[in-house]
C-alpha cells in the first residue's frame, strides 16, 4: 500500500473541454489500490460517530478497512469498540521504549467484525504538542510497515479545529488521495470546514495533489446552511444524517447503527458508495464575510458596523494632558 505521489487526473470525458477542471484525481486503473481518506471537522460535530459507522458498514460489505483515530480525545475507536478504549500508539510506544522493547502491530491494532482500528493518541494535558504527537504516530506506523499493508480503505479521523502542521500532515504531504469534511448547519462547524478547504487550496498552490471529495452533514435540521456552503465552495454533499433522537441516544451509548440491515443501514451504505466514488475537487473557500452571508443577519450580527476606537476612549482627560517626561534635544 503506497500513498499517492502523482495521482492521475480525473477525466470523466469532460476534462478536455474544461467543464470538469475542478476535479483533481480519480481511483482509475493506475491509481493506488488503497484509498487513503482524511476526514476533518470541528470537535464534537460527529466525525468519530460518522467514521465508526461508515467503516463498520464498509466492512460488512466485504471491504478491508483500517480506521485510524488521529484525535487526542481518542474517541474514534471507543465508539467502534462499544466504549472500550484501546491503547494508543503514543502511550504504547513510550512504555515499550522505557522497557527497551519495540512496538508490534498486535500492541496497537485491534479489530471488530472486519474493521481494523488503532488510535494515535496525544500527549497528556499541558505536557506536549498534539500535532507533534500526530507526526510521531505516523513515524511509528511507517516502522510497523504501514505502506505494505493491504487495505481497500484507510480512514483517518482528524480534529479540524487545530490548524497546526501536525494535523495538516495528510494534506501537506499528499498522504491521502482526498479529504472529507463533517459539519452541520452552524457557523462554527462550517468555519472549520472552510478552513480545511483553505488548507487544501494553499497546498495545491505549492504543488500538492489532495482535494476535497465532499461533505457529510451531521445533525441536519433541514435549515439548509450546510447545503448552501457546499454549493458556494464547489463540493458535493455526500450524505445528510438527520438530527434524530434515536441516533443521538445510540451514539451516546456507543452503539453502532451503521450495519447494513439496521434502520440506518441504507444511509451509511449510500455514504460508503459516495465516499468510495467521489473524486477530489478543488474547493473555493469563502471569505469570512462570504461565510456569514450563509446565515440570517439576526443569527450572526452581520448588520453590526465596526466603530474604530479612539485614544480618548481609553484614557482619562487628565492622563492625556499630562506633561511628557521625554527629553528633546535641540539639533546640533
Amino acid at each position: 500500500m503506497n500513498a499517492p505521489q502523482n495521482p492521475e487526473v480525473y477525466d470523466p470525458g469532460l476534462e478536455s473541454t474544461g467543464e470538469r477542471a475542478d476535479l483533481l484525481a480519480s481511483s482509475g486503473e493506475e491509481a493506488p489500490k488503497t484509498q487513503i481518506i482524511a476526514i476533518y471537522g470541528k470537535g464534537g460535530i460527529g466525525k468519530s460517530f460518522t467514521l465508526a459507522n461508515l467503516s463498520y458498514n464498509m466492512a460488512q460489505q466485504g471491504k478491508k478497512v483500517l480506521l485510524i483515530g488521529c484525535d487526542p480525545k481518542s474517541d474514534t475507536t471507543s465508539l467502534l469498540f462499544g466504549g472500550k478504549a484501546c491503547p494508543t500508539i503514543i502511550e504504547t510506544a513510550s512504555a515499550k521504549k522505557a522497557a527497551g522493547d519495540e512496538v508490534s502491530v498486535g500492541d496497537v491494532m485491534f479489530k471488530r467484525d472486519g474493521v481494523f482500528a488503532m488510535e494515535l493518541g496525544g500527549p497528556e494535558v499541558g505536557r506536549g504538542c498534539g500535532g507533534r504527537g500526530i507526526i510521531h504516530g505516523f513515524e511509528t506506523l511507517e516502522k510497523l510497515g504501514f505502506h505494505d499493508w493491504d487495505f481497500d480503505y484507510v480512514l483517518l479521523d482528524f480534529l479540524g479545529d487545530v490548524v497546526c502542521g501536525g494535523f495538516g500532515l495528510p494534506i501537506a504531504r499528499d498522504m491521502c488521495q482526498k479529504v472529507i469534511v463533517v459539519a452541520s448547519n452552524d457557523l462554527q462547524s462550517l468555519y472549520v470546514a472552510n478552513n480545511v478547504c483553505s488548507a487544501v487550496e494553499y497546498f495545491r498552490k505549492l504543488g500538492g495533489n489532495v482535494g476535497v471529495a465532499g461533505m457529510v452533514t451531521n445533525k441536519d435540521d433541514g435549515s439548509g446552511q450546510a447545503q448552501a456552503f457546499c454549493k458556494a465552495v464547489g463540493i458535493p454533499e455526500l450524505a445528510s444524517i438527520p438530527a434524530n433522537d434515536d441516533i443521538r441516544r445510540k451514539s451516546a451509548s456507543y452503539e453502532i447503527i451503521g450495519g447494513p440491515d439496521g434502520e440506518w443501514g441504507s444511509l451509511f451504505s449510500g455514504l460508503a458508495t459516495n465516499v468510495a466514488e467521489a473524486p477530489p475537487h478543488k474547493p473555493e473557500p469563502l471569505t469570512q464575510d462570504g461565510l456569514l452571508e450563509l446565515f440570517d443577519s439576526d443569527t450572526v450580527g452581520r448588520d453590526v458596523v465596526l466603530e474604530p476606537a479612539k485614544l480618548e476612549d481609553l484614557c482619562s482627560v487628565e492622563h492625556l494632558n499630562k506633561p511628557s517626561l521625554e527629553v528633546i534635544y535641540d539639533a546640533i
